[in-house]
């Protein structure tokens, strides 16, 4: 919440883009042919830019429900991702960090909301928020519900991602290709669902927590919301961020094949 010149409270009037990662490869799955690396980034690319579709039609509609039009006007409620892509954050930043680093992380184009227009904007706020991740979770969870499927009636698929997980090269059986898909799919929405969710502006976590605190917490955004993206450099190019996330990733991991 800030203060306008004529010292009126009012909340920010626009939820920032989706920033999402996945993790640095580890030893359960890795790249190591060219063609394996080309077919596994588009395939994570994909998986990420459906993914911020997704996320931000989520915050576009949960402002719509609230009374505010300004997303749906401007045709943010769409899973067409070229309606949310940003081409240097959502293309160049994600494929040069694949190359040198393994690592794939993006951001969408800033999904405006006046809050203003809503009758409640410290709940509509929260419920924006919370939005785009939840929609992440709710997208992984079907996909977990798919696995199952397949667990069930397949369980050989299994053994065939596993393969093209620790190979050089993509299993042969007929449901590889889903599977792989798949695999990413949930493992995506989960990691950007629980990076959007730490409490630091412009992350949607920080949205939540200063619709739920008070001043006191309104205060302390203020102060670190200059150095938000800096912080989130820091995170994703120190350790810190991969021992925060490891522990889920391998949780995701031990759901994806039933152990």
């Amino acid at each position: 919440m800030e203060r306008d010149g004529g010292g009126q409270r009012r909340f920010r009037s626009h939820r920032r883009g989706i920033y999402g990662f996945l993790p640095p490869r580890n030893s359960l799955y890795s790249a190591g042919c060219l063609e394996h690396k080309v077919v596994d980034f588009a395939i994570q690319l994909a998986v990420i830019l459906f993914a911020i579709s997704f996320h931000e039609s989520a915050h576009a509609y949960a402002a719509l429900r609230f009374g505010d039009t300004t997303a749906r006007d401007l045709g943010r409620i769409s899973l067409n991702p070229l309606r949310h892509i940003d081409p240097v954050g959502s293309i160049l930043v994600p494929l040069l960090l694949y190359i040198f680093s393994g690592l794939i992380f993006g951001a969408a184009k800033p999904t405006p909301v006046d809050l203003r227009n809503t009758k409640d904007p410290r709940l509509a706020n929260l419920v924006v928020s919370a939005a785009g991740p939840l929609s992440n979770f709710l997208l992984a969870a079907l996909g977990l519900v798919a696995f199952a499927v397949i667990r069930r009636l397949a369980p050989d698929a299994m053994g065939q991602l596993l393969e093209a997980l620790q190979g050089n090269r993509f299993a042969s059986g007929a449901l590889a290709p889903i599977t792989y898909i798949l695999f990413f799919f949930v493992l995506v929405n989960v990691m950007l669902g629980v990076f959007n969710l730490l409490p630091i502006p412009p992350l949607d976590g920080s949205g939540v927590l200063l619709s739920l605190g008070g001043a006191a917490v309104a205060r302390a955004f203020a102060a670190i919301r200059p150095f938000g993206f800096l912080i989130l450099i820091l995170l994703i190019t120190t350790p810190v961020l991969g021992k925060l996330f490891r522990p889920i990733q391998g949780a995701v991991v031990r759901l994806i094949f039933g152990a």
